[in-house]
């Protein structure tokens, strides 16, 4: 049977409070960083020690990777530590477009030195290598995850969370890697996401000043392509109006306006012409048959009710294909519904975490 949960604003405290009657929830709840987790943390300074990990064309991939710290103890650890020497889980988070991995900032706070996680930029964004146009495509980002997967995950069970392109990146993983889901993956986490059917016009939007936006087609993305730097000179001298795109495309309502300064940043250091190599594969999506893989295990969709970008349709959809999935609606959220309603989706990933370990280690 499936499981919907349509989140209102007053029953935020709700979820809170059931999120602690998880194993994870328990632990944070006890270091009193469950609902303002990375609160008072400047963002992009979450850091550890960086590994590269080499793609399967030569491409240098930043990934950062958060151990368990020795204090980890209790319920949670009890749970994710299995007494038969298996390693814990690992859960790895996928970013997505035009972000780096500092977009994960509340749930890197929330888990930090409680989980094992991995996070990494995928290519062209953030630290990692700049990738050829051949290359850059949502098939490729399912095989740069195997690669990460197979350097900083080489044994143990693993959570895979993925948003917006991140999500599309998972997906790419399943399609490519099946015998991969439910063995090696016992649980993995879509926000703000899609398999396919996506309105690739809407993703530029913040992406390009606001007298070039507009209904691009895909000859005409190309034909920007070759203007790259110019259209990155024009978004830097209309850093007001970019600001106004990246609140409206990110957030559903009002937001302190560090979290927009931030996102800004983020969308302003992916240069056009990552943005037009891209491009083409989101007009191309279509995976929606096999994302039923996914039912094999604990599988929890997370997306905001007002996400302009992969709407809640999208999340709608992949509930209904995915058998015994979770899906959490939050009430009046936008895209960056990580950051928005930053209590809400910890306390799922709590539960999705939870029950992925303990599947874990009854298998």
């Amino acid at each position: 049977m499936r499981a919907r949960g349509r989140i209102l604003g007053a029953a935020a405290g709700a979820l809170g409070l059931a999120a602690a009657g998880t194993a994870v929830g328990v632990v944070r709840q006890q270091r009193a960083i469950s609902r303002r987790a990375g609160a008072d943390i400047p963002f992009g300074s979450l850091r550890s020690t960086p590994q590269t990990v080499v793609a399967e064309d030569g491409l240098a991939l930043h990934v950062e990777v958060d151990e368990v710290a020795p204090a980890a103890t209790g319920a949670v650890d009890r749970l994710l530590r299995r007494g038969d020497g298996t390693p814990p889980v690992t859960v790895v988070f996928v970013h997505g477009f035009c972000l780096n991995l500092d977009c994960w900032h509340f749930q890197r706070a929330a888990y930090r030195g409680l989980v094992r996680t991995v996070y990494y930029d995928q290519r062209s964004h953030g630290r990692s290598g700049n990738s050829d146009r051949a290359h850059s495509t949502i098939d490729q980002l399912g095989r740069d995850l195997r690669a990460v997967l197979d350097a900083a995950v080489p044994e143990g069970p693993v959570v895979l969370v993925g948003h917006s392109m991140g999500g599309m990146s998972i997906v790419a993983f399943a399609e490519q890697f099946p015998e991969q889901i439910g063995t090696r993956v016992v649980g993995v986490g879509l926000v703000s996401t899609t398999a396919g059917g996506l309105d690739p016009g809407k993703i530029l939007l913040p992406m390009v000043p606001a007298r070039l936006s507009g209904a691009f087609t895909k000859s005409a993305v190309r034909t920007l392509q070759r203007g790259h730097r110019g259209i990155d000179v024009l978004r830097r001298t209309g850093r007001s109006i970019a600001m106004v795109a990246a609140d409206r495309i990110s957030f559903g309502g009002p937001v302190p306006k560090g979290y927009v300064e931030f996102m800004d940043e983020m969308l302003a250091a992916t240069p056009f012409e990552v943005v037009a190599e891209f491009f083409p594969s989101f007009g191309d999506l279509d995976k929606f048959d096999h994302v039923e893989a996914f039912s094999s295990v604990p599988t929890s969709i997370i997306c905001g009710t007002a996400d302009r970008l992969t709407s809640i349709g999208h999340s709608r959809k992949l509930h209904s294909r995915i058998e015994g999935s979770r899906l959490l609606e939050c009430e009046g959220a936008g895209h960056m519904v990580t950051m928005e309603r930053h209590d809400l989706v910890n306390a799922e990933l709590d539960q999705l975490i939870t029950a992925a370990s303990t599947r874990a280690t009854h298998r």
